[in-house]
């Protein structure tokens, strides 16, 4: 039992205090602000998948060159976030939300009206730099918004909730978009919204204290050009093979650079990467599990929505609405996530998720042409939408889980580095192994049964010993 201030006992002319109703409305408006930033950078993730077709006949794309629009944002995105989140810790957190918001926004713009492959994957990269801005400083001004207590379980459950949420969505989006209207329809709509989320974000927002120091700029660097590397070695494999010189040396490249990180940040006085962040096995749990997932789901929309247009013969609006029964299940289970944590523990809701998610992906790896929509496609698919709305939740509340308030963005970086960083490197790894559908989610379900291990063998128990401390 803890212990308590007590309030001045009321007299009889004097009401009890209440909770400010303008307060409640103020931390409502935060939270959406923070969701509806945060829900713009997901969607931005997968709502190209379903239009790829489209873009690609177009503007007369490689399908080399096709892997990059996805790409670009994702490296872009992933390695430049703990920079983004070092920025919100020295210069502002609300600064660098509305900072990273223009940027994303006027890419987004730039993506819409590229009129040249070239410039559409350039534009990617940059809108990949805003929201390397944008979403840490989302995730940090919910941690100093919200107490730990039931406020930070139900803000980081509805900020979970959009992470498995925003990619469905993205894809149904996607899809609707590229066969009513146009691929570009989906990107030119973020201008309105982001107009009215930066006069909102500079209306309600509360700015953080400002931490002096210094960027690190090498760290943030090798932070990106490594994955970089990865992603072009795995790309290359799928081609060329793995005995080929040229993967060889991308991915050696690849792996040097980010030892080369680990070296540089060690002796760094402000590290983009503080290491003390690793030493919780908690966290390494929930960043391991994270990127393997997201890495899976990446490979899993990406060969799903190829196939039910090239196989199956969909339009690529009825492959966005295959997902409708996934994203359903998603949503209702990631809502009821903050409920069920009252009755057991976020990493026990974290390890159920990813079973259900490991026999989705392994049951659509065993279709066959014979098999109908609702039986071999829809019902995995609802599994893995459950795995998802149990999982992001816990993993997101364990990744920066024990995180000092000053430690607030660089920890929040990590969780987004690693859940785009994972996106390119399971989606680049997925396609070099492997070019069918069902093998595809084959490796989908390893990737997942490896992060199952990874929470069981370290979020589950480094989760129980934090509790009973």
């Amino acid at each position: 039992m803890t212990s308590t201030p007590l309030a001045p006992a009321a007299t009889p002319t004097t009401a009890p205090p209440t909770p400010a109703p303008t307060a409640r409305r103020s931390t409502t408006a935060i939270l959406a602000i923070i969701l509806v930033g945060y829900f713009m950078v997901i969607l931005d993730n997968s709502i190209v998948i379903t239009g790829l077709p489209h873009i690609q006949d177009e503007l007369g794309m490689t399908s080399t060159a096709l892997a990059w629009v996805q790409d670009a944002y994702l490296l872009a995105f992933g390695g430049l976030l703990l920079l983004g989140a070092r920025a919100g810790d020295v210069l502002g957190r609300r600064r660098m939300f509305v900072a990273g918001l223009a940027v994303f926004t006027l890419a987004s713009v730039a993506v819409g009206l590229a009129p040249t492959g070239g410039l559409l994957v350039a534009a990617r990269a940059v809108q990949g730099v805003g929201a390397a801005v944008l979403a840490p400083s989302t995730l940090a001004l919910l941690t100093a918004s919200f107490p730990e207590g039931p406020e930070r379980t139900r803000a980081t459950a509805a900020y979970g909730a959009v992470a498995g949420i925003g990619a469905s969505v993205g894809l149904v989006v996607g899809g609707l978009l590229a066969d009513l209207v146009s691929w570009r329809a989906g990107f030119l709509v973020n201008l309105p919204v982001g107009v009215v989320m930066l006069v909102a974000g500079l209306r309600v927002l509360p700015e953080t204290p400002r931490t002096p120091g210094r960027f690190d700029v090498a760290g943030a660097l090798l932070a990106t050009l490594g994955p970089t590397a990865l992603v072009y070695g795995f790309v290359r494999a799928g081609g060329a093979g793995w005995a080929d010189a040229g993967t060889a040396a991308a991915l050696g490249l690849g792996v040097g650079l980010l030892v080369t990180l680990v070296v540089v940040e060690r002796r760094a006085a402000q590290p983009v990467l503080p290491l003390g962040l690793f030493a919780s096995r908690e966290r390494v749990g929930a960043y391991v599990a994270r990127l393997l997932f997201i890495g899976a789901m990446m490979g899993f929309f990406l060969f799903t929505s190829q196939y039910l247009q090239d196989e199956r013969g969909f339009s690529a609006l009825a492959a966005g609405f295959a997902y409708f029964p996934m994203t359903a299940v998603n949503f209702v289970v990631a809502l009821a996530v903050p409920r069920l944590q009252r009755r057991t523990s976020g990493p026990v809701l974290l390890v159920a998720g990813l079973v259900l998610a490991v026999a989705g992906m392994a049951w659509l790896g065993s279709i066959d042409a014979s098999a109908s929509y609702v039986a071999g496609i829809a019902l995995p698919m609802m599994l893995i939408g459950a795995g998802q709305g149990l999982a992001f939740g816990p993993l997101t509340a364990s990744g920066i889980a024990g995180v000092e308030p000053s430690l607030a963005g660089a920890a929040s970086g990590v969780v987004n580095s690693v859940h785009q960083l994972g996106g390119a490197l399971g989606m680049s790894l997925v396609l070099a192994l492997t070019s069918t559908y069902a093998a595809a989610m084959t490796a989908g379900a390893v990737l997942l049964l490896a992060a199952l291990a990874a929470a069981v063998l370290l979020v589950l128990p480094s989760a129980r010993r934090r509790s009973g401390a």
